[in-house]
C-alpha cells in the first residue's frame, strides 16, 4: 500500500477518497500497536543481556579469585622457604621456638590465613593455632619432597581455601623441610559487590532509552499512516494487491526519477524483469532501448506498439501528476503477439536463407579440421538445433583419407545448456548398425528420427545413455554424413529439446545443405593438415626448442619462417667447457623439405664438432668438407639437389677473459653494440660459402666490454626483392642504436619492427647476445711446479678457496679430482702446469699443460696397479673432457653446485 501511495519521504500522500476510515484512539504504547510489541521485545533483550552480564561477571570474579589465591599462596610460601636462616632453624634443636614467631609475623604481613613450616615427614613446626603444632599436615606433600611445588584447592575448617606447599632446599638441592601457605577464596574476593551495581544501573538506563524511543516511533507511525491502524493498513494493502496481480494486463508505476516503483505479475512476465527489479532504474533493467526510454520518460502514449523479446506489446502510459499525485507515470501493457503469427512462415524462410549465408562466410575461416567442425556446431546452435555434434574418423583428424570402416571421434559439440548426457569431445565412438548415424555413414544420406523415445534402433546404441538423453528432454534427431566427393569423413548430429515440435523433412533439407557446405571446408582442412603436419614436424625437429642454460650471455632470439614455407635458416647456442658459449647462425639457400633436411644435417654436425672444442676456423673447415660430400652424394644419385649458397657464422665467447673468437663462411658480418650505444659491423674475413672448398677460413679475436651486445642474423633480415643489403644493414644499425639501452628481448622486437617486410620471402633468424663477465672473485688460478710434492699444496689451496666460496661440501671430491689430473699432468705432460677453478653454474676444475697428449678412459684389471684415476674422475663429475689450445691442452671436469 505504501508503494501505491508514492514515496513517503518525498511528500505526504493524499488521503484516499471514498468513505472515511474511522480512527481508533490508541496511545503511543498501546497494547495493540506495533510499537508496544517492539517495546516488549526490547525489554526482553535488555533483561537477557543483564542476566548474561551478571553470570559472566560472577564466573570471571570466581576465576580471578581462585587465580589470585593460588598466586599469593605460592609467592608467600616460596618467599618464606627461601628466607635467610630457615635451613639453620630447621636443623636447630627446637625449630618451633625459632620459626613460630617468624611464620606468624610473615603470615600477618602477607594477610594469609595460615603459614606452616614442617619437616620432610609432614610434622608441623608452626601454625596460627599452637595446639596444632606437632601434628601431621593435611595435604599432598610428595611432589614438594621431589623438589616441585604443590597447589591445591580444599574445603577446610575455615572455608574453601587454596594452599601451596614448596620445598626448603639446602645449597646442594637437598630438601630439608616444607613450607605451606594458604588463603580462603572469600578473603580474596569482593569485586562482584563493586561491579554489580554498575551493571544493574546500565540496564535501567537501557530500559529508559527503549521506552523513549518506542514512544517516538509510535507517534511517527501514526502521523505517517494518517491514523490508520495495523488492521486497516493490512486490509487496504490486500485489496490493492489482489486487484493489481489478478488482472491480465501489465501495470507498471515509475517514479519521477525513473526508478521502478511497482510491477505486477503480468508486467514482470511480459517484460521478463529480474526478481529485484523494483527500486532500480528502468534504464538498467535490460529492456530494449526504445521501451526503456519510453517508460523512463513518462510521456503520454496510447497503444504504442513495441517489440520486447518475441512479443509485440501495446503500451498505454499516463503521468500520475495529472491526477494530483506525486511525480511519475503509470503504464499498462497488453500482449499483441498474435500479429506476428501472420508472417511466421515468411520469417522462417528468411531465417533459413540467412543461416545458409552465414554458413558460407563463417565456416572454413581456418585450415583447421577441429575448428571448422566447431564453426559448424556454433552456427547450428541455437538457430537450427539445441545440440549439435560432429564425429569424424581419426584418419581425418590426422590429415589422412578415412578407410571403409574406422573409429569415429567426437570432434565438436555445441549446446544451449550444459549437462547433456551426450558423448563428450574427444571420446571414441563406434555406432551399432541400427543407429541412425550408422545408416548415414553406410548409405551416405541424411536420416531423420522424429521421436527418439520411439526409435529402438537409436536406443540400441547404449541403453543407459539413450535413456538419460530422453530424460534430459532431447526428443528429435537428424544425422547427416560429412561427404566430400566419394569420401565419407564423418557424421553430424542435430538434436532438439527446447521446442516441442520434432524436426520435419524441410529441416532435413536445410541440415543437408549446411553439412554439405561445411564438408568442403573440412576436406580442405584435412588436406592442409597432412601437408602442414609433415612440414611442421620436420621444422620443429631441426630447430632448437629452448636455449640451454648458461651464464656467459643474456640471449634473445627470433625465428620467422618465410611465407613460402619451411626454409634452411638455423641458429644454435652451445655451452662449451670453461663456462664458454658458442653462437652459430647458418643459412641454406632455398625452401622446401630438401633445404630443411640439409639444414638439419649441418646443425647436427655443428653440435658434434663443437663437442670436440674445435676452434671456429677448424669447425667451418669440417663443415665445408661435409657440404662437399653431400653435393657429391647428390650428384652420384643423379638428382639436381646440390647444396648451393650454404653460409655459416661461428663465434665463441669466454666470460673469464671476455674474448670472442669469430669466423664466417660467406655469411653477413655480425654487428657489435657497445655499452655506450655505438654500433659497428665487425670486420671478420668473409670466406667462401660452405662446399666450395680450396681456401682456409680465418678468425678474428677481440675483447668485448661487459654489457656489449653481439648481433647475429641471416640475410633474410637485411635484404629482399625490394631492398638491397646495404640499405638493410643501415636500417639494422639505426634500430640497434635506438634500442641499445633496452634488454635483448626489446632489441629483437625493435629490429623486427624496423626491418621485417610485410610478406617475408626468406627465413629470418636473429640472435642478440649481451655479454656478461665472470668476475675475478669467481676465478682462482695456481701455477704448479713439476714436482709430485706440489700436489698436496694444490689440494690445500683449493680447499681454502672452496671454503671462501662456501663450497666446503665439494672439498673432498674436488681435491680427489685435482689430485688425479695434476698428477697425470706432472707425470705425462710438460711444464708449465696450471690449475684453474671457475665457479659458474657448476664448479669447473681445469688443469693445463703444454703437452698435446690426451688421456684416455679405460677399465683397469684387478691386477693393475693404476689406470683407475680417470674412471674415478668420470664417476665423480657430471662432465669431463679435453680441449686443445695453441700451447697445449686443458683437461676439465664439472661438478654440480650444492
Amino acid at each position: 500500500m505504501v508503494r501505491l501511495l508514492g514515496r513517503s519521504d518525498a511528500r505526504p500522500a493524499r488521503r484516499p477518497r471514498g468513505p472515511r476510515v474511522r480512527r481508533t484512539p490508541e496511545s503511543a504504547l498501546g497494547g495493540r500497536s506495533l510499537a508496544a510489541q517492539v517495546f516488549v521485545l526490547q525489554v526482553v533483550i535488555v533483561l537477557l543481556l543483564v542476566v548474561a552480564a551478571v553470570v559472566a561477571l560472577l564466573l570471571q570474579v570466581r576465576h580471578d579469585t581462585t587465580q589470585e589465591a593460588r598466586n599469593r599462596s605460592v609467592a608467600v610460601a616460596q618467599t618464606f622457604a627461601n628466607s635467610p636462616g630457615i635451613v639453620e632453624a630447621l636443623n636447630a634443636p627446637d625449630p618451633t621456638a625459632v620459626l613460630q614467631p617468624k611464620a606468624e609475623a610473615a603470615r600477618k604481613a602477607s594477610d594469609m590465613d595460615f603459614l606452616v613450616v614442617m619437616n620432610t615427614e609432614g610434622i608441623r613446626y608452626t601454625h596460627p593455632k599452637p595446639d596444632r603444632i606437632g601434628k601431621k599436615f593435611v595435604g599432598n606433600i610428595q611432589p614438594a619432597l621431589d623438589g616441585g611445588i604443590v597447589v591445591e584447592e580444599v574445603n577446610g575448617t575455615i572455608g574453601r581455601l587454596v594452599q601451596a606447599v614448596v620445598p626448603v632446599k639446602t645449597a646442594d638441592g637437598t630438601v630439608v623441610g616444607l613450607v605451606s601457605s594458604g588463603i580462603t577464596t572469600a578473603h580474596v574476593g569482593g569485586n562482584a559487590d563493586r561491579q554489580l551495581p554498575l551493571v544493574l544501573g546500565s540496564a535501567a538506563v537501557a530500559l529508559a532509552l527503549a521506552t523513549a524511543s518506542t514512544a517516538l516511533v509510535s507517534r511517527r507511525l501514526l502521523r505517517q499512516t494518517h491514523g490508520l491502524g495495523p488492521r486497516e493498513m493490512t486490509r487496504m494493502y490486500e485489496h490493492h494487491d489482489a486487484v493489481l496481480h489478478s488482472v491480465r494486463e501489465g501495470v507498471i508505476i515509475v517514479g519521477g526519477e525513473g526508478d521502478l516503483l511497482l510491477a505486477n505479475d503480468e508486467a514482470q512476465r511480459l517484460l521478463d524483469l529480474p526478481p529485484d527489479a523494483e527500486r532500480r532504474q528502468v534504464l538498467d533493467l535490460g529492456l530494449d532501448r526504445d521501451t526503456a526510454e519510453l517508460l523512463a520518460s513518462g510521456r503520454m502514449v496510447t497503444d504504442e506498439v513495441h517489440l520486447v523479446g518475441e512479443r509485440l506489446l501495446a503500451i498505454n502510459q499516463r503521468p500520475t501528476v495529472l491526477a494530483g499525485g506525486p511525480a511519475g507515470s503509470v503504464a499498462t501493457l497488453r500482449d499483441s503477439t498474435e500479429l506476428r503469427a501472420l508472417s511466421g512462415r515468411a520469417e522462417a524462410t528468411r531465417e533459413r536463407l540467412d543461416m545458409l549465408y552465414a554458413a558460407g562466410v563463417g565456416i572454413g575461416t581456418s585450415l583447421d579440421v577441429t575448428r571448422t567442425a566447431e564453426e559448424l556446431t556454433e552456427l547450428a546452435v541455437p538457430r537450427f538445433a539445441d545440440f549439435a555434434s560432429v564425429d569424424l574418423f581419426d584418419a581425418v583428424l590426422q590429415g589422412e583419407e578415412p578407410g571403409a570402416r574406422g573409429t569415429l571421434r567426437r570432434t565438436a559439440v555445441s549446446a544451449i545448456r550444459k549437462g547433456a548426457p551426450l558423448y563428450a569431445v574427444g571420446e571414441r565412438i563406434r555406432f551399432v548398425d541400427s543407429a541412425p548415424q550408422a545408416h548415414s555413414l553406410g548409405e551416405a544420406r541424411a536420416v531423420l528420427e522424429a521421436r527418439l523415445a520411439q526409435a529402438p534402433g537409436w536406443r540400441a546404441q547404449d541403453l543407459e545413455r539413450t535413456e538419460q538423453v530422453v530424460e534430459f528432454g532431447i526428443h528429435s534427431l537428424i544425422t547427416v554424413p560429412v561427404r566430400a566427393g566419394s569420401l565419407i569423413l564423418g557424421v553430424v548430429s542435430f538434436w532438439r529439446s527446447e521446442r516441442p515440435d520434432p524436426f520435419d523433412p524441410d529441416e532435413v533439407v536445410l541440415a543437408e545443405e549446411l553439412v554439405a557446405r561445411a564438408a568442403i571446408s573440412i576436406d580442405n582442412a584435412r588436406r592442409f593438415t597432412r601437408e602442414h603436419g609433415m612440414a611442421v614436424t620436420l621444422q620443429r625437429s631441426l630447430l632448437p626448442r629452448t636455449l640451454p642454460e648458461q651464464n656467459a650471455l643474456d640471449i634473445a632470439y627470433r625465428y620467422l619462417p618465410a611465407q613460402a614455407g619451411v626454409g634452411g635458416d638455423w641458429f644454435d647456442v652451445l655451452p662449451l667447457s670453461g663456462a664458454r658459449v658458442a653462437l652459430v647462425v647458418g643459412d641454406v639457400v632455398g625452401h622446401g623439405l630438401h633445404a630443411a633436411a640439409t639444414m638439419g644435417r649441418l646443425r647436427t654436425a655443428v653440435h658434434n664438432f663443437s663437442a670436440l672444442d674445435l676452434a671456429p676456423e677448424e669447425l667451418l673447415g669440417l663443415l665445408d668438407e661435409l657440404v662437399a660430400r653431400i653435393d657429391q652424394d647428390e650428384a652420384d644419385d643423379g638428382t639436381d639437389a646440390a647444396v648451393s649458397g650454404a653460409t655459416c657464422l661461428y663465434a665463441i665467447y669466454d666470460p673469464v677473459s671476455r674474448r670472442c673468437t669469430i669466423a664466417r663462411a660467406g655469411h653477413p658480418p655480425p654487428a657489435l653494440v657497445h655499452p655506450d650505444g655505438r654500433v659497428e659491423y665487425l670486420e671478420v674475413p668473409a670466406g667462401l660459402p660452405l662446399g666450395l672448398g680450396g681456401l682456409p677460413f680465418e678468425t678474428v679475436e677481440l675483447e668485448l666490454a661487459e654489457g656489449s651486445s653481439l648481433v647475429l642474423y641471416t640475410d633474410g633480415l637485411v635484404e629482399d626483392r625490394e631492398r638491397d643489403i646495404d640499405t638493410g644493414l643501415e636500417l639494422l644499425r639505426t634500430a640497434l642504436e635506438r634500442s641499445s639501452d633496452g634488454p635483448p628481448e626489446g632489441t629483437c622486437q625493435a629490429v623486427l619492427d624496423a626491418l621485417l617486410p610485410p610478406r617475408p620471402g626468406d627465413d629470418i633468424a636473429l640472435i642478440v647476445a649481451r655479454t656478461r663477465a665472470l668476475g675475478a672473485d669467481r676465478v682462482a688460478e695456481w701455477d704448479v711446479p713439476v714436482d709430485p710434492a706440489a700436489v698436496g699444496e694444490v689440494r690445500a689451496a683449493v680447499a681454502r678457496q672452496l671454503a671462501r666460496w662456501g663450497l666446503e661440501d665439494l672439498s673432498f671430491t674436488t681435491e680427489l679430482i685435482l689430485s688425479e689430473l695434476v698428477t697425470n699432468a706432472i707425470r705425462y705432460g710438460s711444464a708449465p702446469v696450471r690449475v684453474r677453478l671457475l665457479r659458474d653454474r657448476t664448479l669447473i676444475c681445469e688443469v693445463a699443460d703444454s703437452s698435446s697428449t690426451s688421456p684416455h678412459l679405460r677399465y683397469a684389471a684387478m691386477t693393475d696397479e693404476g689406470g683407475r684415476g680417470l674412471f674415478l674422475v668420470s664417476q665423480l663429475t657430471d662432465r669431463w673432457g679435453t680441449r686443445y689450445t695453441a700451447k697445449g691442452k686443458v683437461i676439465w671436469a664439472e661438478q654440480p653446485l650444492p
